[in-house]
């Protein structure tokens, strides 16, 4: 039986975590699933932004998820359930439903590979001075006159800058061009355009 089939049979074509239906994903909760469906999940775009850290975490959607979707049959929700509330264990209803989880020891072992456990949950999110979150292909505009290193160049408070795109590993930066040059900019100094 094919994979997807598998899954939609499995969860009822339903979100594994939230049971939201409509455009679902297939996410392997441990990346180097060997295609086992234990640690393969369907999961709604909304829950896989924010387990992906692409949106902020948002405690008032995901509490009445997790105390239920931690008592799931299924593996893979399990520890995905139990790596979520990792992230919010600093509130009290995650932390009473974390004392209450329990994993043998290559289970626990595998909901540890993510480091949820260790690192404080938070999502560092591409925001501008505003406080706007910003994503690839937005516009923004300069909100101090700027010289660009390596260059003659100095671009101007109110420079529109388009179709910028986010640096992966540095959520202060983006790249964007400026008088047909690429330049890396700190989002701090501009603006989202609406």
């Amino acid at each position: 039986m094919k994979l997807e089939t598998l899954l939609q049979e499995r969860s009822g074509n339903q979100c594994e975590l939230s049971g939201a239906t409509g455009k679902l994903n297939i996410y392997e909760v441990n990346p180097d699933a060997t295609s086992n469906p234990d640690r393969i999940i369907l999961i709604s775009d909304k829950c896989l932004a924010q387990v992906e850290k692409r949106e902020e975490l948002d405690a008032a959607f995901w509490e009445p998820i997790l105390l239920s979707s931690m008592w799931s049959e299924v593996p893979g929700v399990q520890v995905l359930s139990w790596r979520m509330l990792n992230r919010f264990r600093h509130e009290s209803w995650a932390a009473d439903a974390l004392d209450m989880m329990y994993f043998d020891d290559d289970t626990l072992e595998w909901a540890k590979a993510s480091g949820d456990h260790i690192n404080d949950g938070s999502v560092q999110l591409h925001k501008d001075c505003n406080g706007n979150i910003l994503a690839n292909g937005d516009t923004v505009t300069l909100t101090k006159d700027l010289d660009v290193k390596g260059s003659s160049l100095n671009a101007k408070i109110g420079t529109a800058v388009r179709n910028i795109r986010l640096v992966h590993d540095n959520h202060e930066q983006i790249e964007g061009k400026v008088e047909g040059q690429s330049i890396v900019i700190l989002t701090k100094y501009v603006k989202k355009q609406a």
